[in-house]
């Protein structure tokens, strides 16, 4: 299709409201419109190549345009593209449920759709509660409140927020949240309990505990982002978080919730972020790298014990009242069964691990550069950090915008990332050649040092 570059960019600029996004900001630039992509690139209506470097929002696993994806959701749709789940059924949601079973940890037997992972942890959020709601001792009603972590993100649909921990986000709306408690975030780079990574315990974690032990009681469930809390900056969770945190919900008989929403599907470097440490959590919130990049979809996955409280007769009022006009829809499931085969034909879970390492050593020059404060990576997963400051880690002034300019740095030549406050994200398609990962790093490090050194000589006023 031949378009109109200019003309598109007054429309965009005229009738679009861009998610997270400033928009006085965003209408002084020229938008990046993007018409087409192939492989690990995105091309725009002028022509202009780039390297996805954020997997499109973190959600990209094959690459764009995969044959064997466009086929699948091509076939579904010359059946049918959408039917309800309200009460009826269709193929491809009763297989790809059935192969979500056997990927997940044992035991996360159920699972109930939705279309993105803000609804996924709401779901998740809902369930939780329902389920003491309708145990049979009256002591699991007191049970009414979540325990999160600070800085965490879950979406942004009103339940999701309120167990989130970005002020930065949400602050404006606490008014019309619900109250829980929120424990330490374990960001060894800026601990808040200053201590040292090397020596300290965990004492995060052993906050947290002390949060449950005072409080389990009301407690309905501790919700989390396994191993890496993304759009925190990519704050990597020490070994042995995580595990710890699955003991103490045991112990204290709280509900664990694993938002695997942007960790699972390999972006860690195993199927699931949970695996590294062998944890099974009570419910399991999945989408983003779902269906491989194509089509919003998402699901909560639970265990029996807790389904089984939602049975019942009509007259008792135990179904789960909740659903989406799209849940389980035929041509989504069909996209998320065929990237799911890709995964597994292609060994994709398997041949992370010669990135991963490609990625750890070429990130080890990026702690030279003078306003680099910290490098974080789990598996496909990257954090750069920067700092006015590498002694005092004082972060670059809000007003600078600092990593935003090192982001149009990099689309000048051909890369696409983003930042998170002043962190730079890299979060690299799975399918990437050790070539193309080559050149993402080269071209962030490029890009990070040019427009720090150039404010450097301005005396940090660019």
């Amino acid at each position: 299709m031949i378009y109109n570059p200019i003309q598109l960019e007054m429309w965009d600029k005229e009738y679009v409201w861009h998610p997270f996004t400033q928009m006085q900001e965003y209408r002084k630039e020229k938008p990046l419109i993007i018409e087409r992509g192939e492989g690990s690139y995105l091309y725009d209506v002028e022509g202009n190549k780039y390297l996805d470097g954020i997997s499109s929002l973190w959600v990209t696993v094959h690459g764009h345009a995969k044959k064997e994806l466009n086929e699948a959701i091509k076939a579904q749709v010359d059946l049918v593209s959408h039917s309800t789940l309200l009460g009826l059924a269709n193929p491809p949601s009763i297989q790809l449920a059935k192969k979500l079973v056997e990927l997940t940890p044992p035991g996360l037997n159920k699972v109930f759709y939705s279309d993105s992972g803000a609804t996924a942890v709401e779901i998740a959020l809902k369930i939780a509660y329902q389920y003491w709601q309708q145990k049979y001792s009256k002591k699991y009603k007191k049970k009414t409140k979540f325990l999160s972590l600070v800085e965490a993100y879950h979406g942004d649909t009103v339940g999701s927020v309120s167990v989130g921990g970005m002020d930065l986000f949400h602050s404006i709306f606490k008014p019309l949240l619900f109250n829980g408690y929120h424990a330490p975030v374990p960001y060894c780079y800026r601990c808040s309990l200053n201590l040292e990574k090397e020596n300290c315990g965990l004492a995060c974690l052993m906050q947290a505990e002390e949060i449950m032990r005072q409080h389990h009681e009301e407690i309905v469930a501790v919700v989390i982002e396994p191993l890496v809390q993304g759009a925190a900056g990519m704050i990597v969770a020490p070994e042995g978080y995580l595990r710890g945190m699955r003991e103490l919900c045991s112990r204290y008989d709280i509900l664990l919730i694993a938002d695997e929403v942007a960790v699972g599907f390999g972006r860690t470097g195993r199927m699931f972020a949970c695996e590294h440490e062998g944890v099974r959590p009570d419910i399991m919130c999945l989408a983003k790298g779902i269906t491989g990049g194509y089509l919003p979809l998402a699901a909560t996955l639970t265990t029996d014990e807790i389904y089984n409280t939602f049975l019942g007769e009509r007259w008792e009022n135990k179904t789960f009242y909740h659903g989406h006009t799209y849940t389980g829809n035929p041509v989504a499931c069909a996209a998320a069964l065929a990237n799911l085969e890709l995964i597994e034909r292609e060994n994709l879970i398997d041949s992370l691990a010669e990135k991963i390492e490609f990625l750890e050593h070429g990130l080890r020059r990026f702690k030279e550069l003078p306003y680099v404060g910290d490098v974080r990576q789990k598996g496909m997963m990257v954090g750069v950090e920067l700092v006015v400051d590498k002694h005092t880690k004082k972060p670059f002034p809000e007003e600078l915008n600092i990593a935003h300019k090192v982001t149009l740095e990099a689309r000048k030549n051909g890369l696409i990332v983003r930042p998170l406050g002043n962190v730079i994200v890299l979060m690299p398609i799975l399918a990437m050649s050790t070539g193309e990962l080559k050149q993402v790093l080269d071209m962030t490090y490029c890009a990070i040092d040019k427009v720090t050194r150039k404010g450097a000589e301005n005396g940090l006023g660019y």
